[in-house]
């Protein structure tokens, strides 16, 4: 059953990457049941949050009809998921500073829950941790994570001046909350990276 909007809560939709394994451009374009795998993220994270803002490179103009603010990441070079995490803490204080959390969504995973928001935010809540990220099938999945605004100033160091990338090295760091969501026939984080990926998402959705 979906859960209502988190008050103090904004979301941030994924979608700065460049899709190599998918021969380049915009992955989150492409159509999957009749609309695109970037339409389908935002009506399953809209109704979570307070406010929801796309992270995307180039020009914001491609997603106009969307309607949705469009943030490009704040560290120049692609520097992966915790830049689009980093834009979106640099975003929610600029433009909703009554939300002290964000949730990240990745925009390529067609299927993911609609209690995400409300199961993360109760982790933190009720275990003291300071972040929280969803997991499945024994496998983390760090980029449908937690994020307190709070912590930009240590993760714009951790990646400007430590360089570090992989999500995983820098959560290390902080009281991690991992929220594990079962799965019938669908992994609910299944996500398209590849062509065949596309291909069993038609299936899954059919």
């Amino acid at each position: 059953m979906p859960s209502e909007a988190r008050p103090g809560v904004a979301g941030i939709v994924l979608a700065g990457g460049r899709s190599r394994r998918m021969g380049g451009g915009d992955k989150c374009l492409r159509n999957l049941g009749g609309e695109t795998l970037l339409a389908r993220a935002i009506a399953r994270a809209r109704p979570q949050v307070e406010t929801l803002v796309l992270n995307a490179n180039g020009d914001p103009g491609r997603f106009a009809s969307y309607g949705l603010p469009v943030a490009r990441d704040v560290i120049e070079g692609y520097a992966g998921p915790l830049a689009g995490v980093l834009t979106g803490m640099a975003w929610a204080r600029a433009h909703a500073p009554e939300c002290p959390w964000i949730v990240t969504f990745a925009s390529d995973a067609p299927f993911f829950p609609d209690d995400l928001v409300a199961r993360l935010m109760a982790a933190v809540e009720e275990g003291g941790s300071e972040l929280a990220c969803a997991a499945s099938r024994g496998r983390s999945h760090p980029v449908f994570g937690l994020w307190p605004v709070r912590l930009a100033k240590a993760l714009r160091e951790a990646l400007v001046s430590e360089e570090i990338r992989k999500i995983d090295r820098w959560t290390a760091r902080y009281r991690l909350a991992e929220v594990g969501f079962a799965d019938t026939a669908v992994d609910p984080f299944f996500n398209v990276n590849a062509p065949e990926d596309l291909a069993e998402a038609e299936r899954l959705t059919a």
